[in-house]
């Protein structure tokens, strides 16, 4: 298998993960990125398999997928030890709604934050900037309460360790890189993010981004 991903692709991150946790072998692609002009010049490769020209792209045998969530569907299918998707149906739905909330919800707010660590801004574009992540902020932190909820007693979000673990939390993850609201007085949702940081596949990624991070990344800029 081939993995096009990005040195800090959330999206990619997650397809990282999903494989080392299944213990599949690849070889992965890091495309060009840097903060300035993010994706630019785009990978011809990625560029020839994705219409929309965005990583993470998996290659296997004769088959190429993008997007993170059918990339995951389709491995759990194909390589089904261990599994990342509950076994009955309605747990696997619940499964995939949590997901679903973690790529389009959570991250929708969390990408109102992307600029403190990018280009600096002039003062009144930071501003502005800074006064729609405060917005955001609020929206973040109504999601750790939520997610809190959701995790009540149980170890993961769907009982036994899933996708819906693997995405939150680098959603989660990326949060707190970028300086958002605190959890710290939510205690199932702080419980869970250092549980799951603790896997060895989640704790090798996070030194790799905190790695990229030095080397891509500018110190963060807020108001």
């Amino acid at each position: 298998m081939k993995l096009y991903s990005g040195p800090l692709s959330l999206f990619g991150r997650k397809v990282e993960i999903a494989l080392a946790e299944k213990g599949l072998a690849f070889e992965r692609v890091v495309v060009s990125f840097n903060q300035m002009v993010g994706y630019n010049p785009k990978h011809p490769d990625v560029l020839a398999a994705n219409p929309k020209g965005q990583v993470p792209v998996l290659i296997d045998g004769e088959l190429t997928l993008y997007d993170s969530t059918l990339i995951l569907e389709y491995l759990d299918e194909a390589y089904p030890q261990p599994p990342l998707y509950p076994a009955t149906p309605v747990e696997r739905a619940r499964c995939r709604q949590h997901e679903l909330f973690a790529d389009e919800v959570v991250f929708g707010a969390l990408r109102q934050l992307f600029h403190r660590n990018g280009e600096r801004l002039p003062q009144a574009e930071l501003e502005q900037a800074e006064s729609e992540a405060r917005a955001a902020e609020a929206l973040l932190a109504r999601y750790f309460v939520e997610i809190e909820a959701v995790l009540g007693q149980k170890p993961y979000l769907c009982g036994a360790f899933s996708v819906a673990d693997i995405a939150l939390f680098l959603m989660v993850h990326y949060v707190r890189r970028l300086d958002g609201p605190s959890f710290a007085a939510l205690p199932a949702l702080a419980a869970w993010y250092e549980r799951v940081g603790a896997r060895p596949v989640f704790a090798a990624q996070l030194t790799e981004i905190a790695d990229w991070d030095r080397k891509l990344s500018l110190p963060l800029q807020r108001l």
